[in-house]
């Protein structure tokens, strides 16, 4: 049989060249799974025996020519010696394969990334496409992983060590002209047809090649192990790793340790060390988090799975934007990037002209960068129609309001906006913390109004956070959902509150922070501790940015904040910072002072306001307070229905407010570090610090049965 078809490739044979098409039935962008790499290895081995058979073409029929490994399978892997045995197992065919004395050439016809640039490796000579839209890398670090299929082992010999690393370690994917740069890949061509004259030219002139790892006389770009390059990069990598991990994320040790043991020993000797540390990282409850959260909860999320079933699509061609503010200046790029005519409407043409300007910075940065042309952007600003005329929303699919954060400023644009709108159409704010319900008082079509929360930077920030309030409609949450799903943002669905989910945990983190200031923490101390714990930026920092006027009004604009001890704590830091002057980032001074043309710094005056005492709390406390803290509001949020999910608010808090990704999440963070655990701290903290750290009864009971917190179920969502 000398050409066949299965449910992985194709097998063909042209020219005395076989042809391996990867072209798997139940997988449209093709899979790197053990099922695969058996069905490859077997096509492999037919070519091998057969005498007619010059060489082999690895290439797609599809568009990618391989997404990478099956991430589904990985998350469900639980016993590692059988886990460590299939890889070996793999790693064993392939080498026949590596070995087999004919020459093998890639045909990258699109994107390949992890095991797909891995099955690219397995043949001696590269060709890709010359298309930008092609991507090339590893992309494993990022949900906790390395390559497993031979990339770590081998990449180095390609490439070089620090090359290797910058691959490995950041999980950079990049373009076909620069792959070719770095040594991944030999060739460019600009079709197909041209890519397959070239394999088989390659063929033809290298009848008995070696890989690099197989070949004694190779040398490794820019040094080998033992070279000062070599050891110099490697000693550095373990610096620079603690640093950006802070030893949170396994899997960028294990890479290094492969690295570093494999370039020591013979090739197969460092695949069996690649499998071993590839099995820990699939074990490791970081990997199993970011599998979960950062791959199938995003790619559910990504597809518009909070919409309500049964509602037809919503499309919106038409979208305006009431304030053209940070805010509603985002919105109208992102949306008018997708396609969409945009309204952009202030108070004065003048003000909505600024706001659109804010599209023309974006636009010429990307221009300058060979990311855009100028007759894109031309098209683009085409599209956005600066305004102060209220009846320019007529026409309108969807309307989203993006005002100051006040109610009667609120309603007034609402009434003015509804006289003009269709009664079918969908009505949105962009409010960060007052309730939906509250503010659909306004409205004469309660079940049309809907709370769109965006992320400062629009164009930036993936999340949007949508509200429904007492009388929305499944029409309303499905127009939402879709529209952020057309932008390219990830929609959660959340139920109605103060401040909703993500700027009601997000307040607990700045809070918390400013607390431990205030009982003698050097800022310096609270700061670091919160990046080493895995957030983004400290507790201070992002207080500065977000500003702390907001905070101070979105405080005074809530009537019950005199209830609430903890805010009314926080007001008290806040109002006397904003009263000396110190009001956000923007004006320069807050927490930090940010000097024109230098790098931020503390506010030496902290010191003394607060009496600083570095004394005054162990780093495992200050950590523990900070990152508990959030986790335990987002389970209360979760408790009270105001979330509908524990995968949403893993995912709100990750992409929200940059809650760190090995955790899981804001909710999988208490399973992270132990349920019981955490209900044990929480109540030590409840009699040190008050009423806060109150633990809900539900978490005592999750906890009394061994359960997870994914396990939680609620009859029936509240809306406070």
């Amino acid at each position: 049989m000398s050409n066949f078809k299965n449910d992985f490739l194709e097998y063909n044979i042209e020219d005395g060249i076989a042809i391996i098409t990867v072209n798997q039935v139940n997988n449209p962008t093709n899979l790197y799974t053990h099922d695969f790499i058996k069905a490859y290895t077997d096509a492999g081995q037919m070519a091998l025996a057969d005498d007619s058979v010059k060489g082999i073409i690895v290439t797609s029929s599809r568009p990618m020519f391989m997404a990478g490994g099956d991430l589904r399978l990985l998350f469900q892997a639980d016993d590692p010696k059988v886990f460590f045995d299939v890889m070996m197992e793999v790693h064993r065919s392939i080498r026949e394969l590596e070995t087999g004395g004919k020459p093998m050439v890639a045909a990258i016809n699109g994107t390949a990334l992890g095991g797909g640039l891995e099955l690219a490796l397995t043949c001696h000579h590269r060709i890709t496409l010359d298309d930008t839209k092609i991507k090339i890398g590893f992309p494993e670090s990022k949900v906790g992983l390395l390559p497993g299929g031979g990339g770590t082992a081998k990449l180095p010999y390609i490439t070089g060590i620090q090359t290797a690393l910058t691959y490995l370690l950041q999980g950079k994917e990049l373009r076909p002209k620069q792959a070719l740069k770095d040594g991944i890949v030999h060739e460019l061509a600009n079709s197909t047809e041209e890519m397959m004259e070239k394999a088989k030219q390659w063929i033809a002139d290298n009848p008995k090649p070696k890989h690099p790892w197989d070949n004694k006389k190779h040398k490794i770009p820019g040094g080998g192990f033992w070279s000062p390059t070599g050891v110099q990069t490697l000693i550095g990598a373990v610096g620079n790793i603690t640093k950006m991990t802070h030893g949170n994320y396994p899997s960028h040790r294990y890479i290094l340790s492969v690295v570093h043991d494999g370039l020591q020993l013979p090739i197969d000797r460092a695949l069996e060390i690649e499998a071993r540390y590839f099995t820990k990282a699939v074990m490791s409850k970081e990997a199993k988090n970011m599998i979960r959260t950062g791959f199938t909860a995003l790619q559910k999320a990504k597809k518009g799975k909070a919409r309500p079933e049964g509602e037809p699509q919503y499309e919106v061609k038409k979208l305006g934007l009431l304030g053209a503010g940070m805010m509603g200046a985002g919105i109208a790029y992102v949306s008018a990037k997708v396609g969409m005519d945009v309204v952009l409407k202030d108070i004065s043409v003048e003000n909505a002209e600024k706001g659109k300007d804010y599209s023309r910075k974006l636009l010429k940065k990307a221009i300058s960068r060979g990311r855009s042309t100028e007759e894109k952007a031309a098209a683009l600003l085409d599209k956005i129609q600066a305004t102060d005329d209220p009846k320019a929303m007529e026409g309108c699919d969807l309307v989203i309001e993006a005002v100051f954060e006040n109610p009667d400023l609120k309603a007034k644009v609402t009434q003015q906006t509804e006289a003009v709108l269709s009664t079918d159409k969908i009505y949105g704010s962009n409010t960060s913390t007052i309730p939906i319900t509250l503010l659909a008082k306004a409205s004469e079509r309660p079940e049309n109004f809907i709370g769109i929360h965006f992320f400062s930077p629009v164009d930036k920030m993936p999340l949007v956070e949508i509200i429904v309030g007492e009388k929305t409609s499944d029409k309303a949450i499905a127009a939402a959902v879709d529209y952020t799903v057309a932008i390219r943002k990830v929609p959660i669905v959340v139920n109605d509150s103060r401040g909703f989910f993500t700027s009601r945990c997000f307040g607990t983190f700045v809070n918390e922070g400013m607390f431990l200031l205030e009982e003698g923490v050097p800022a310096a101390m609270i700061e670091n501790i919160a990046k080493k714990k895995g957030m983004a930026v400290g507790p201070l920092a992002v207080h500065d940015e977000v500003t702390l006027t907001l905070s101070l009004h979105v405080i005074e604009s809530n009537p019950d904040s005199h209830k609430h001890p903890e805010t009314m704590r926080s007001y008290k830091i806040v109002k006397d910072l904003v009263d000396r002057g110190r009001t956000s980032k923007k004006d320069g001074q807050g927490f930090y002072d940010y000097p024109q043309g230098g790098k931020k710094r503390l506010w030496k005056e902290l010191a003394t306001l607060f009496n600083s005492n570095v004394e005054a709390l162990d780093e495992e406390t200050i950590g523990t307070r900070i990152m508990h803290r959030q986790a335990l509001e987002s389970y209360r949020c979760l408790d009270e229905g105001v979330l509908r999910s524990s995968t949403d608010g893993d995912l709100g808090s990750v992409l929200g407010w940059g809650f760190p990704i090995y955790t899981g999440g804001a909710i999988s963070y208490i399973d992270y570090v132990g349920i019981n655990e955490f209900i044990a701290t929480c109540d030590d903290f409840k009699e040190k610090y008050g009423d806060r750290w109150n633990v809900p009864d539900s978490l005592r009971a999750l906890a009394a049965e061994g359960k997870s917190v994914h396990d939680f179920q609620k009859a029936e969502a509240v809306n406070s």
